[in-house]
């Protein structure tokens, strides 16, 4: 073999390859208009929820092969919904979300395992690191993933507390009116 006939060879070869890994692993592609990621908090000692109206996810998950999925999640802090305009821009400020030196919270998985003692490829363990307002933490949660049809939901709470992301500096920091505890709940749902 030469030279001359060797290169075009391996680059066929090589594409070949390149082509093949692509189409193994696609990402799934999110329906925003059914995917939800929202917030409930206790203030005054009262359940409210909130929603953030705008996030991009990049899920690549097969329930047959959990430890080679791959998610992450980005949000847009300014995006979130209290239910009215007033509270809305309240929590934009610096004590708050100070969404305009932070204006993305993030979420990426480092493993997903199945959870144990459940039906195969329905609950799994996620690990991975949370970013808000510049901090990132490890954290994990209980993920529940269904089949509908060819699309794939997943559901799921990751607890938090908020003054561990500095959410509510200075007097806010005070937990008798708006508690630490924050549940981050999501449904996102995605298509081949």
């Amino acid at each position: 073999m030469t030279l001359r006939s060797f290169l075009p060879t391996t680059l066929i070869a090589i594409g070949a390859i390149t082509l093949a890994t692509s189409t193994q692993a696609a990402p799934l592609k999110i329906d925003t208009t059914k995917s939800t990621v929202g917030a409930t908090f206790k203030q005054l000692n009262v359940p409210v929820d909130a929603k953030f109206k705008k996030f991009t996810a990049a899920i690549d998950f097969d329930p047959a092969k959990p430890a080679n999925g791959k998610a992450s999640v980005d949000i847009d802090v300014a995006s979130f919904d209290l239910g009215e305009a007033e509270y809305n821009q309240e929590v934009q400020k610096k004590e708050w979300f100070n969404a305009a030196q932070f204006p993305k919270a993030t979420f990426v998985a480092s493993s997903i395992k199945p959870s144990a003692g459940a039906p195969a490829g329905t609950k799994f363990d996620v690990a991975g690191k949370l970013t808000i307002k510049g901090k990132s933490t490890d954290v994990s949660f209980p993920l529940a993933v269904k089949k509908e049809g060819n699309t794939q939901v997943f559901d799921g709470t990751l607890p938090i507390k908020r003054l561990t992301y500095n959410i509510g500096e200075g007097e806010w920091k005070d937990t008798g009116m708006v508690a630490d505890e924050v549940s981050i709940k999501f449904h996102i749902v995605t298509t081949p």
